[in-house]
């Protein structure tokens, strides 16, 4: 007779001092699996099953409130939106769930700010005061950069090296802005030269007010830090509203804002549904612009709701960016640059060079080496080193299937890795022989799913780049320089990459066209979405204008 028993020991029997504080329960059939390496493995192979659960002790999510006016508060109706970490699909904890009734006091705090003091104290301070708040931001940013990177990992998935990266541009931004806001002082009451000597022109540039920040789940500080750096630094006072998914981070900016002494109301952060918090925020009389990113369908009704104020609004949607590879290139240089396009902060970027062309006379061998590279990317809890593939933000998309459904053929990926039994994870995943027709070719997926096409000539991949709703980005790998002007002329996007994917810096402008959106953020151009232009005209001869005859009787 066979007995069955629950073997239960402690974890550092697996000889690794990380899990000395944990233990587990083992079922065992038969006396003779009661060896020491037979216990052994099969801790192994729990350890693997349940993830490193180390990496996640003592990494506290704290608990705040909405941020308004300067203090934290509890949100009106008390309501809260559970954190699932992505990884472990454990609750970590919760954040306020804002509605109108807040979204009102949060605007009415920036709007205090914007006036207080007859707009001295912020508004008109000048940039070089602003700057000073800029620079305290950034460094207290760079102090608490691993804190900041774990949280941001635990909230989102985003692998730890990435998120760590994020933070030293988070810090590098608010650094460069707050050079921006004082060279500001600079451009004020600049000269014009004007065609009739008897007048003289100078331009004012003015914070355009109370603006509405409506951020996405991908980048959660970071594209944030993208809108709330150039917004305080034109003077601007703010409302920024974090996607439900990921806000962990964007309450932490609040309270360093608070800890540096950031004058109460000019960052004003509440978190919610977007329906509840978003929405009333967009439509809201006291604010003067809105700035949003995320998905076109949302930034449609943003628009809608905006425009029925004559408000303006910046909008940063979706995109299916296409990546052209023509046969000149380096295989193995272009295939690392395309799989970077495709699966960096686990496929989840509204840039995503996620359509990838294919030159025909490479095509086979580039697939090949694209398919061995893909399958060796380490997916794991994205706490772990070298970790390069987290899980998604949330369940969900279904597109692989169908795909798969419609013809399509999986080269690699396509499925949960066989090592990750919880967690919202998916294998990079690339597909071959995709077709113009295909879902998977015109919509955009959000997660590490590439999607292949060939071509014959030129013209051809750039027709296949250029038939899309979507406008963001493109990617054209070459070591012909005359061909990478043409295709980077031709492609009708806001960004071209040339011999590379996905870099971003905050000097450079960012935004597309079509339905990708309009308006500029990062760079000068970042800094104009969050100013008034006023041209101050002076009549300085001495001489009457003389337009009318002057009545003899006057």
């Amino acid at each position: 007779m066979v007995a069955s028993l629950l073997l239960r020991l402690p974890l550092s029997s697996c000889s690794h001092p990380r899990y000395s504080r944990f233990s587990c329960t083992i079922p065992v059939s038969g006396p003779s699996l009661l060896t020491p390496g037979r216990v052994g493995e099969r801790i192994r192979a729990l350890v693997v099953q349940f993830g490193d659960m180390g990496l996640h002790a003592g990494v506290d999510v704290p608990r705040r409130g909405l941020f308004i006016d300067g203090e934290w508060v509890d949100p009106v109706l008390g309501k809260r939106i559970p954190i699932v970490n992505p990884t472990t699909e454990e609750t970590v904890g919760d954040i306020p769930a804002a509605t109108s009734e807040d979204v009102d006091a949060a605007v009415k705090a920036a709007k205090e700010a914007f006036y207080r003091n007859k707009g001295k104290d912020w508004a008109k301070a000048g940039g070089k005061h602003r700057a000073t708040f800029l620079r305290a931001i950034a460094k207290r940013v760079a102090e608490r950069k691993s804190e900041l990177a774990k949280l941001e990992s635990i909230d989102c998935g985003k692998p730890i090296d990435e998120a760590e990266w994020d933070m030293d541009d988070v810090s590098g931004c608010f650094e460069y802005y707050a050079d921006l806001a004082e060279k500001l002082d600079e451009r004020q009451y600049a000269p014009l030269e004007l065609p009739m000597e008897q007048f003289k022109c100078n331009i004012l540039r003015e914070a355009i007010g109370v603006v509405g920040l409506i951020t996405p789940w991908n980048y959660p500080m970071l594209m944030a830090t993208w809108k709330v750096a150039a917004a305080l630094a034109a003077g601007c006072t703010a409302i920024l509203k974090p996607s439900e998914l990921a806000s962990v981070t964007c309450l932490e900016l609040a309270g360093i804002a608070k800890d540096v002494g950031l004058p109460r109301g000019v960052l004003n952060v509440v978190t919610g549904y977007g329906h509840e918090a978003g929405a009333p925020l967009a439509s809201h009389s006291g604010v003067d612009k809105i700035a949003f990113t995320g998905s076109t369908a949302t930034g449609r009704s943003v628009m809608s709701a905006a425009s029925q104020l004559i408000k303006p609004v910046t909008l940063e949607l979706g995109g299916k960016s296409p990546i052209i590879v023509f046969d000149d290139a380096d295989v193995e240089k272009a295939v690392e640059w395309a799989m970077f396009g495709a699966f960096w902060t686990n496929g989840q970027i509204c840039s995503a060079t996620s359509r990838l062309l294919l030159q025909e006379g490479i095509a086979d061998e580039f697939l090949k080496k694209l398919g061995i590279w893909a399958s060796s990317i380490k997916v794991s809890d994205p706490l772990e080193k070298d970790c390069r593939l987290g899980p998604l933000v949330s369940e969900g998309q279904k597109f692989v299937k169908v795909a798969l459904d419609e013809g399509a053929t999986l080269v690699c990926g396509g499925k949960r890795p066989d090592h990750l039994t919880t967690g919202y994870f998916l294998a990079p995943t690339v597909l071959s022989n995709v077709k113009p027709h295909m879902q998977i070719w015109t919509d955009e997926v959000f997660g590490p799913v590439l999607a292949v096409s060939t071509f014959k000539t030129e013209e051809e991949a750039l027709a296949l780049a250029n038939d899309t709703q979507y406008g963001l980005a493109g990617a054209v790998i070459s070591k012909d320089d005359d061909r990478c002007k043409r295709v980077s002329e031709a492609l009708e996007v806001g960004i071209v990459w040339i011999n590379c994917s996905q870099p971003c810096f905050c000097q450079a402008p960012w935004g597309g066209n079509k339905r990708s959106g309009f308006g500029r953020e990062l760079g000068e151009w970042g800094l104009e979405n969050y100013l008034s232009v006023k041209q101050l005209t002076r009549y300085i001869s001495t001489d009457d204008w003389g337009w009318y005859p002057k009545p003899s009787k006057l």
